[in-house]
C-alpha cells in the first residue's frame, strides 16, 4: 500500500505549482479536485480539450490520479438542486477519460438545505432513503455510460452514516459501478470510540470486498469529529491498516484532513506504520 494525498491540501495559484508541491513531499498519487485547476469541483461544462490538458499535466509530473472528487448533496430537500448536481456529475464523468481516472468519489448528502456536512434529523426518514436511491440510480446510469466507478463514502453526518447503511445501499443498488470509499475516522458516532475494534471489524466484514479507495485522517472524539491528521488522534491505525491488508486492498491510502504544514510529519507517521511513500 502506498501513500497518496488530496491534491487540494496544497493551496497554490496554478495547477503546475500544486502538482509540484505533491511531488516535493515525495508522493506520486492523488485524489484530485478540479478546484486545483481553477474550476468548480463539479463544473457546468468541461471540454475534452481542457480535461485532457489537466490529465497530461498530472501525468507529466509522474502522478497518478486515483480518484476525482464529485461531491454534491444527493438528498438535498430541493429536487432541482439534486438534478443540477446529477447534471454536473455527468459532465465530470464524461471528462474522466481525458483526466486519467476511473473513480469519482461521492458523499450521500443530508436533508440540511444549507450545509451538506451537517447532520439532519430527517436523514433517516423513508423519504430521504427513496431520494438517495433515485439519485444513485441516475448516477449509476451516468457511470455505465462513461465506464467509470462511483465511490460512496459513509459519513456520520450523511444519510449513509454507517457500514450497515452502506451495505444496504450496495445490496439495493446491486451495481458493480458502485463501490466504497472507506475512511475509518468517519465511522464513529458519539459514544462509540470505546467500541473501536468492534466498529472497525464490522465495517470491514460488511464492506471489505467492495472498497475502491481508502482515506486516512484521524479523530479526537466520536460524532461529528472534524478533521485531524492521520496518526495524531485516537484512531487505531494498526488495526485499520491490518484490516485493509486482510481485505486485500491494493489501492493507495489517501491522506486528508491535514494542513500542508502537517504533511511531512504525517507521512513519517504512516511510513513508521509500514505504509510506503
Amino acid at each position: 500500500m502506498r501513500l497518496g494525498i488530496f491534491a487540494k491540501t496544497f493551496a497554490r495559484p496554478t495547477l503546475e505549482a500544486t502538482l509540484g508541491a505533491v511531488r516535493s513531499c515525495g508522493l506520486n498519487v492523488v485524489q484530485f479536485n478540479l478546484s486545483c485547476a481553477g474550476l468548480p469541483t463539479l463544473p457546468d461544462e468541461l471540454s475534452a480539450e481542457r480535461a485532457g490538458a489537466i490529465g497530461r499535466a498530472v501525468q507529466g509530473h509522474g502522478i497518478g490520479m486515483a480518484a476525482i472528487s464529485g461531491t454534491f448533496n444527493m438528498i438535498h430537500p430541493d429536487l432541482a438542486q439534486r438534478q443540477a448536481g446529477l447534471a454536473r456529475l455527468a459532465v465530470l464523468a464524461a471528462a474522466c477519460g481525458p483526466l486519467g481516472t476511473k473513480l469519482i468519489t461521492l458523499c450521500t448528502g443530508t436533508r440540511d438545505p444549507a450545509d451538506m456536512w451537517r447532520r439532519h434529523s430527517d436523514n433517516g426518514s423513508p423519504a430521504a432513503w427513496r431520494d438517495l436511491l433515485e439519485s444513485m440510480r441516475q448516477a449509476v446510469r451516468i457511470a455505465e455510460e462513461h465506464d467509470i466507478t462511483l465511490g460512496v463514502e459513509p459519513e456520520i453526518s450523511n444519510v449513509i452514516d454507517s457500514a450497515r447503511q452502506a451495505r444496504r445501499l450496495l445490496d439495493e443498488l446491486a451495481s458493480p459501478r458502485v463501490k466504497i470509499v472507506i475512511d475509518a475516522a468517519n465511522l464513529f458516532h458519539a459514544g462509540e470510540l470505546a467500541r473501536m475494534a468492534e466498529v472497525l471489524d464490522e465495517a470491514f466484514d460488511l464492506l471489505g470486498p467492495d472498497i475502491a479507495l481508502a482515506h486516512a485522517k484521524d479523530l479526537v472524539r466520536g460524532g461529528e469529529a472534524g478533521d485531524q491528521a492521520a496518526g495524531s488522534g485516537l484512531l487505531d491505525y494498526r488495526r485499520y491498516l491490518g484490516l485493509l491488508s486482510q481485505a486485500h486492498y491494493g489501492g493507495p491510502l489517501i491522506l486528508h484532513g491535514l494542513t500542508e504544514a502537517e504533511v511531512p510529519q504525517t507521512i513519517q507517521r504512516m511510513r513508521d506504520l509500514g505504509v510506503s511513500g
